[in-house]
C-alpha cells in the first residue's frame, strides 16, 4: 500500500452534497435543546412520525420521536443488541423493531445518543399503524406520564364528512390537551403562523425530491433518506424553510454544473418501504455498481403528500383530512395509483420494494402493488425481504443475488 491510500478521490469529493454538514449541525443542536429541556424550562413531547407536530411547535414544546431514534439506532449499527434486549424484557420479535428498540432503550440510556430526553408527555396517531398504540401506552405508563391519542380513521377510498368532523373534534381535544398539560393559553395567532411554514416547508421538500426527475438525477433516495429529518422533526419552523431552500438551491446548482448522485446513471429505480438503516450505503454502492440510481421512493414523498388536503389559510381546520390521507393510511389500490404516478414522474425503469418484517402496514399491499405496477407499466420490479432496524432479519448473499439478477433483467430490456 502507497502513502496516498486515504487521498480523498477528487470525483467522490465532488459528488458530496455540501448541505450534509449544516444539517448534522441543526440536529445536534435540536438534541441538545431536548436534552437540556428541563434546565431551560421546556416541555418535551414524544411524538409518532405521522402526528400533527404543529400545535406542539405552537405552544413551544420541544417534539422528539422514538422513530428517528430508531432509525438512528439502526444506523448505528445497534439494532440486534436492542432488540434482543426487549425480547428478553418479553416483547415478541415480530413486533416492529423500532417499538422494539425505543423501548429496550428507556430503562438503560440505551442507543447511540444515550437515550432520548425525558418526556412530558406523550402524542400518537395511528395514521401510520396501530403498533404505535400499544407503544406509547407502554412508555407512558413507563414514565408515568399523560398520553394523548389522535384516532384517524382509515381513508380506503376517500373521507366522508363523518370522518372528517371526528377527527376535527379531535383537533380540539389536542389543544385542550396541550393547554392542560402546560398550563397556559393555546395561541391561534402563532398557530396560523406555524401552520404557514408547515406548507412552505412541506413544498420546498416536494420541489427537492423533485429535482430527481432531472436526468442524471442530483440526489438519490439515499440522500433523501437522511435530509428527511428537518420536515419530520421541526415542521412548521422557519428552520425547515431555510434548510430546504438551501438545499434546492444547491440540487439546481448540481443539476447546472452536471453533477449525478450517481457517476454513470443509465438505469432509474424507485424505492417502496422504509429504508434498510444499516444497509443504506452497502446497497446505494451496489446499485451505483451497476449504473442504476434510485431516484425517488414513497417513504420521503409521504410528508408532503397531504398538501393537496390542507389550506395554509385555514391550518387548522384541514389537517384533520391532511393528516388522516396520507400513505399509509389510505386503500391499496390508491397506494398503486401514487407509485405508478411518481414512476411516470420520475422515468423510473424498474420497482425496487423493501418487503420489511417490522412494518405491517406498509409491506401487507405491497404483492397487490407489484402486479398492478407490472400490468400497468410492465416494467421490472424487486422484493427484497429484510427489516429497517433488526439486521438479523438480513441475508446479504440472498439480497445481493437478487439485485444481481434484477439488474441483468433490466439489461436486457
Amino acid at each position: 500500500m502507497t502513502g496516498n491510500s486515504h487521498t480523498p478521490d477528487p470525483e467522490k469529493e465532488k459528488r458530496k452534497i455540501k448541505s450534509v454538514k449544516k444539517m448534522k449541525e441543526i440536529m445536534t443542536n435540536y438534541y441538545v435543546e431536548a436534552k437540556t429541556a428541563e434546565q431551560t424550562g421546556r416541555k418535551v413531547a414524544w411524538i409518532t412520525s405521522g402526528g400533527p407536530v404543529e400545535p406542539l411547535i405552537v405552544m413551544d414544546i420541544i417534539p422528539v420521536y422514538p422513530e428517528n431514534h430508531g432509525a438512528m439506532i439502526g444506523a448505528s449499527k445497534m439494532g440486534i443488541g436492542l432488540c434482543e434486549k426487549s425480547e428478553e424484557m418479553g416483547y415478541s420479535r415480530d413486533l416492529c423493531s423500532y417499538a422494539r428498540a425505543d423501548i429496550a432503550c428507556a430503562p438503560v440510556n440505551g442507543g447511540p445518543i444515550g437515550g432520548l430526553p425525558r418526556p412530558d408527555m406523550l402524542v400518537c396517531c395511528n395514521n401510520i399503524c396501530g403498533t404505535v398504540l400499544k407503544w406509547y401506552e407502554v412508555q407512558a405508563r413507563y414514565f408515568n406520564v399523560p398520553l394523548f391519542i389522535l384516532d384517524t380513521p382509515f381513508a380506503h377510498t376517500g373521507f366522508s364528512d363523518e370522518a372528517r368532523k371526528y377527527v376535527r373534534k379531535q383537533v380540539d381535544e389536542y389543544i385542550k390537551f396541550l393547554e392542560t398539560v402546560c398550563g397556559k393559553k393555546y395561541d391561534y395567532d402563532k398557530m396560523a403562523e406555524v401552520g404557514k411554514l408547515s406548507v412552505q416547508g412541506q413544498r420546498l421538500w416536494q420541489a427537492v425530491l423533485d429535482t430527481a426527475a432531472h436526468k442524471p438525477a442530483p440526489m438519490s433516495a439515499f440522500d433523501a433518506f437522511f435530509h428527511l429529518a428537518l420536515i419530520v422533526t421541526l415542521r412548521g419552523t422557519s428552520v425547515v424553510v431555510d434548510y430546504y431552500t438551501g438545499l434546492l438551491e444547491e440540487m439546481k446548482e448540481r443539476i447546472a454544473s452536471g453533477i449525478s448522485a450517481v457517476p454513470n446513471e443509465k438505469y432509474r429505480l424507485l424505492w417502496d418501504n422504509l429504508p434498510i438503516w444499516y444497509r443504506t450505503k452497502w446497497l446505494s454502492d451496489k446499485f451505483a455498481a451497476h449504473d442504476a440510481c434510485l431516484v425517488a421512493d414513497t417513504y420521503t414523498s409521504a410528508w408532503c403528500g397531504s398538501l393537496k388536503y390542507i389550506n395554509e389559510n385555514d391550518f387548522l381546520g384541514t389537517m384533520a383530512e391532511g393528516y388522516s390521507r396520507i400513505y399509509l393510511n389510505i386503500g391499496v389500490d390508491e397506494m398503486a395509483e401514487t407509485v405508478i404516478d411518481m414512476i411516470d414522474k420520475y422515468d423510473a425503469d424498474g420497482l425496487v420494494m423493501h418487503s420489511n418484517r417490522s412494518c405491517k402496514p406498509y409491506s401487507l399491499g405491497q404483492y397487490d402493488i407489484q402486479r398492478i405496477v407490472q400490468e400497468k407499466r410492465k416494467i421490472p420490479t424487486l422484493m427484497i425481504e429484510a427489516d429497517m432496524v433488526d439486521e438479523r432479519s438480513f441475508s446479504e448473499s440472498q439480497v445481493e443475488t437478487r439485485i444481481d439478477a434484477f439488474m441483468e433483467v433490466l439489461k436486457a430490456g
